[in-house]
C-alpha cells in the first residue's frame, strides 16, 4: 500500500499486532537456524529479521551420514537445473514449486470472501558466481559454520576509504553466514531514513552520526542488527534505492495493485543513490542523503543504477549489447547496482517485471494449508543464465498483513504522534477505549512497533546449474522432500516428512529431478522454546533420512518387489548424480531405495559404490546412508505411479507417500 513520503514514494504494508509467522518448506527455510541440536534456534539475529517463532526452520543439509560441523564443504547445497537457452512459454522450463505456511491468513475478496486482514506476499532471490571454495571471498553467499552474526563496526564522520576498508576486513568472518554484503548494511547504516514514512508514536533512535538512519524503522526503532540486512528495505516494498535482490513474484491482496508493483520493481526501474567522495577523491557510495535534492545541496552526485540477471562482459559496446538476444534475454547498457566505477556502463542481462497475482487464500490464526486442504504454493520458473555458469543463490520470502484501522494508502509522516503540534497518531501503544461503562475502559493490545509488521524466511544457500546438452526442449519438475524428524507436536511449526509436490502431474516427455536434503544434527532437544522437545521416529536420533520405493496404491504400506514394479522399468535416465554411464532401471531403483548409498547393483557398473562391491552393507534404517541425495533426472512413461519412504512411513501418524502422474 502506498505511503506518500516527503521525498519518496514507497509501498509498505501495515501489519496487525497478532504474532504471526511465515515458514518456508520448499526450499527449506532456515528461520536463522544453522546446525543447532536444540528445538529452538540459537540466534534470531544471525542472518535476517524473521520475526518468527524460535522453533521454526530447518537445519542446513549434511552431504554425508555425519554432521558437517565446522566444515562448510560437507554441507549439502540443493542443486537445481536452470531453464534452457531459447526456451519459450511451453518448453525448456525448470519448475520449482515453492511451499510455505503463514499463520495469520491471506487472500480472499473483501466483498464476497472477507478476511480478517489484508495480505501481500513477496518472493525474491539473489545469485552470484559459484566458487571453488565453500566460503569464497568476503562477499560470497554462504551458510557459515557458526551461529554468531557478522560483526559491524560503526563509522566515524571523517572516515577515509582506507579506514572503511579496515572496518570491513575486520568485521566480515568467513566462518559466519552471509547473504547481503557488508557494504549493503554500511550504506543502510549511514543513509538517513525516509522521514516521509508513518512511524505512529514510536521514538526512533539515532545512529552514532547523530541522526536516525535506514536501520531505524517503526518495526525496528532501536536499529538492532540482523546479519547485514537493511531494516528499511526489509520493511518496505518496492524499495526506493538499489538492492541486491531480484523479484520473482508479488502475491497481492488485490490484483489492481499489480500494475504498480510491477512498474516500481527494481527489476525494471532504475533507482538512485547519492554518491560522495572520500578525502582522497575516491568514490563513496555510502551517503547520508536519501534524495536528489539534499544530495546535490551537500555536494553529492545523484546517480541511477540498474538491476540485472547477470553481466555479459563479452559485449563491449552499447550497440552490440542492446542488439543481443543471447539466451532469449533482453540486454541493457547501464551502470549495475554493485558498480565500483560509476563512470563505466556495462552490458547487463535484463530482468523482467515480477509475476503478480492475487495471494492464495489461507485461514486466519491457523498455520496450515489453504482452501480445500491444498498447500500454499507458487511455481517458480527458474531462470536461465546465458553465461552457462553455475550460480550460488539464496531465496527469500516476505509476508505482510494489514488492517483497515487507518488508511493504508495515505497515512504518512504527517500523522505521526507529535505532542508539540497536537497530532495524535491514528494508532497508539496499548490504548484504552470507552465502551460506555463510565469509568471502566478496556485496553487494546496494540504494539505500534508491530502494528504494521513484516515476517520473513530465507532458504539456505543452493545452486542453479546449467543443463547438460540435449535437454533444451524438456521441461524439468523438481521433486523434493519437506519436513523433519519428529511427530507433529515436536516438529511444529515445521511439518512431518512428506514428498513435495505430493501429487506431481506432468506431460509425457517432461523430466523429473528427484533430490532431497536433511540434517544429522537436529536432535530437537532442549531448549525447546514454547513447544515440546523430542524427535520421535526411526533410526538414529537427530537424523533425517529418506528414500523412495514404489507402492501399488496409496492405501498400501508395503513396497512392490522390483520385478513387479513399473516405475523404473520404462524410465529413461537423463542424468545420474555420480555421472555413471549405463545405469539401468534396477540400478536407479536401488540408488533411490538406499538414498544413494548404493549407486547401482553391479561392481562392473560403478565399482565400490555398488551393492555388490560395498564392504559395509546399507543399514536397514538407512543410518549409514547420507542425509542428502543429489538424485537423478528421469523421464517416466505415461501412467500413474505411487511411492513411499520405508523409514518414515509410520502409518498410524505419518504417511510419507507421493504420486507421479504422467498424462
Amino acid at each position: 500500500m502506498a505511503l506518500f513520503g516527503v521525498f519518496l514514494l514507497g509501498i509498505t504494508v501495515q501489519l496487525h499486532t497478532v504474532s504471526c509467522d511465515l515458514y518456508l518448506h520448499i526450499p527449506r527455510g532456515s528461520n536463522n537456524r544453522l546446525n543447532e541440536r536444540s528445538a529452538a534456534r540459537t540466534n534470531n539475529q544471525r542472518m535476517f529479521d524473521s520475526q518468527n517463532n524460535n522453533r521454526g526452520g530447518y537445519n542446513v543439509g549434511d552431504a554425508t551420514k555425519d554432521s558437517a560441523n565446522n566444515d562448510e564443504g560437507k554441507q549439502y547445497r540443493m542443486k537445481y537445473f536452470q531453464s534452457s537457452s531459447g526456451h519459450n512459454s511451453n518448453e525448456g522450463l525448470s519448475y520449482l514449486m515453492v511451499h510455505w505456511t503463514n499463520q495469520h491468513g491471506c487472500g480472499g475478496n473483501e466483498d464476497t470472501d472477507p478476511q480478517k486482514q489484508n495480505c501481500n506476499l513477496l518472493l525474491q532471490y539473489m545469485c552470484q558466481e559459484d566458487t571453488d571454495t565453500p566460503t569464497g571471498t568476503k562477499d560470497t553467499l554462504r551458510n557459515g559454520v557458526q551461529t554468531a552474526k557478522q560483526d559491524y563496526t560503526k563509522p566515524s564522520a571523517t572516515e577515509t576509504k582506507s579506514q572503511m576498508n579496515n572496518r570491513r576486513n575486520q568485521n566480515v568472518k568467513s566462518q559466519r553466514g552471509l547473504h547481503e554484503p557488508w557494504s549493503w548494511y554500511d550504506m543502510c547504516y549511514i543513509r538517513e531514513r525516509n522521514k516521509g514514512l508513518f512511524t505512529a508514536d514510536q521514538s526512533l533512535k539515532k545512529n552514532n552520526l547523530g541522526y536516525s538512519s535506514a536501520v531505524n524503522t517503526r518495526q525496528n526503532p532501536g536499529g538492532t542488527q540482523y546479519g547485514y540486512e537493511c531494516p528499511e528495505e526489509r520493511d518496505y516494498y518496492p524499495y526506493w534505492h538499489p538492492t541486491p535482490w531480484k523479484d520473482i513474484a508479488v502475491l497481492a491482496q488485490n490484483a489492481s495493485l499489480c500494475r504498480y508493483y510491477q512498474s516500481e520493481s527494481f527489476n525494471v526501474k532504475d533507482h538512485g543513490l547519492c554518491i560522495e567522495t572520500f578525502h582522497d577523491g575516491s568514490i563513496r557510495k555510502a551517503s547520508r542523503w536519501n534524495n536528489k535534492a539534499q544530495c546535490e545541496e551537500n555536494s553529492g552526485q545523484w546517480e541511477f543504477f540498474s538491476n540485472y540477471l547477470e553481466k555479459a562482459p563479452e559485449f563491449t559496446s552499447e550497440r552490440d549489447c542492446v542488439n543481443s538476444k543471447a539466451g532469449g534475454h533482453r540486454h541493457i547498457w547501464a551502470v549495475p547496482y554493485d558498480a565500483e566505477d560509476l563512470t563505466t556502463k556495462e552490458c547487463l542481462v535484463a530482468l523482467e517485471a515480477p509475476d503478480c497475482s492475487e495471494a492464495p487464500w489461507s485461514r486466519s490464526n491457523h498455520l496450515g494449508d489453504g482452501r480445500g486442504g491444498h498447500t500454499l504454493n507458487y511455481t517458480w520458473t527458474l531462470p536461465f543464465f546465458p553465461s552457462g555458469d553455475t550460480k550460488r543463490c539464496v531465496f527469500r520470502m516476505r509476508y505482510n498483513i494489514s488492517t483497515d484501522d487507518y488508511d493504508p494508502y495515505y497515512t504518512n509522516s504527517s500523522h505521526n504522534y507529535n505532542l508539540q503540534t497536537g497530532v495524535v497518531s491514528p494508532v497508539t501503544q496499548n490504548p484504552y477505549v470507552d465502551i460506555g461503562a463510565g469509568h471502566s475502559p478496556l485496553r487494546l493490545a496494540i504494539n505500534t512497533a508491530q502494528y504494521g509488521r513484516v515476517f520473513q524466511d530465507r532458504s539456505h544457500v543452493f545452486l542453479l546449474r546449467p543443463r547438460p546438452a540435449g535437454w533444451n526442449a524438456r521441461n524439468i519438475h523438481n521433486l523434493n522432500i519437506r519436513g523433519k524428524r519428529g511427530n507433529i507436536v515436536q516438529v511444529y511449526p515445521a511439518v512431518e516428512y512428506d514428498f513435495y509436490p505430493t501429487s506431481l502431474q506432468m506431460k509425457d516427455g517432461d523430466l523429473v529431478h528427484i533430490q532431497w536434503t536433511g540434517s544429522n544434527s537436529h536432535n530437537n532437544g532442549q531448549p525447546a522454546g514454547d513447544g515440546q522437545a523430542g524427535d520421535d521416529g526411526e533410526g538414529n536420533g537427530g537424523t533425517d533420512r529418506n528414500n523412495l520405493v514404489q507402492i501399488k496404491d496409496m492405501n498400501e504400506n508395503y513396497p512392490m518387489p522390483f520385478e513387479n514394479s513399473n516405475l523404473w522399468t520404462g524410465a529413461e535416465i537423463f542424468w545420474h548424480h555420480k555421472g555413471i554411464m549405463g545405469v539401468s532401471a534396477k540400478d536407479l531403483a536401488v540408488s533411490m531405495a538406499t538414498s544413494g548409498y548404493y549407486s547401482c547393483v553391479k561392481r562392473t557398473t560403478c565399482g565400490g559404490d555398488s551393492a555388490e562391491g560395498t564392504a559395509v552393507k546399507v543399514d536397514k534404517l538407512l543410518n549409514n546412508a547420507p542425509a542428502s541425495y543429489e538424485g537423478a533426472v528421469v523421464r517416466f512413461t505415461r501412467g500413474t505411479y505411487h511411492y513411499m519412504c520405508t523409514r518414515n512411513n509410520n502409518y498410524t501418524n505419518r504417511s510419507q507417500k507421493g504420486t507421479i502422474i504422467v498424462a
